[in-house]
């Protein structure tokens, strides 16, 4: 039964999901952890997690269908079409939004857990307070890892170039101490 659901084209959904929420997780988590020294409890992670997958939700969507209505929109200049707008009011706009909207719904999906995951472990787990962020950072290491098996690229790059982005946001998270 879950074959014949429709599916996004690609992996772009889930990686751009996953990995935003880890880096949104790392931005908006790591002033309190590290510089309040406070521990992160559950419920904090779950409405971290929340806004970074709503907000990726929504960013999804407009890039994805512009970029997709932008294909159509080439397509009918290509083909000498007289009117404009014409291939988004066919069966291929309809495919454009169905496609946006799965991608946002699989995107979102990952955000989510690329945030939860990490935080809600450093929440139940006893340790130092700072715990989060270091699972955090380990996630997206193992992700980078991953990823690069995945198109066959060095995995070094792809671990540290992960986990220096990671270390950055976490630094401008503890200078701005959002939460």
């Amino acid at each position: 039964m879950l074959g014949k659901l429709p599916q996004p084209e690609s992996s772009f959904p889930y990686v751009l999901g996953m990995v935003d929420g880890m880096l949104t997780a790392l931005t908006l988590a790591t002033g309190r952890v590290i510089g309040g020294n406070e521990h992160l409890d559950g419920l904090l992670a779950i409405r971290i997690s929340a806004a970074s997958a709503l907000s990726g939700a929504f960013v999804f969507f407009a890039a994805e269908y512009t970029r997709l209505r932008g294909r159509l929109a080439r397509a009918e200049r290509q083909l000498s079409l007289q009117k404009a707008g014409y291939l988004a009011s066919t069966r291929l706009g309809r495919w454009a939004l169905m496609q946006a909207t799965l991608g946002a719904v699989a995107s979102s999906g990952c955000n989510f857990l690329g945030a939860l995951l990490p935080l809600l472990g450093g929440a139940l787990l006893p340790g130092p307070a700072w715990l989060p962020v270091a699972l955090t950072l380990a996630t997206l290491g193992i992700l980078g890892f991953l990823l690069a098996h995945t198109v066959q690229g060095n995995s070094v790059r792809w671990v540290l170039g992960l986990l220096f982005i990671g270390g950055v946001l976490a630094f401008v998270g503890l200078k701005l101490h959002v939460v």
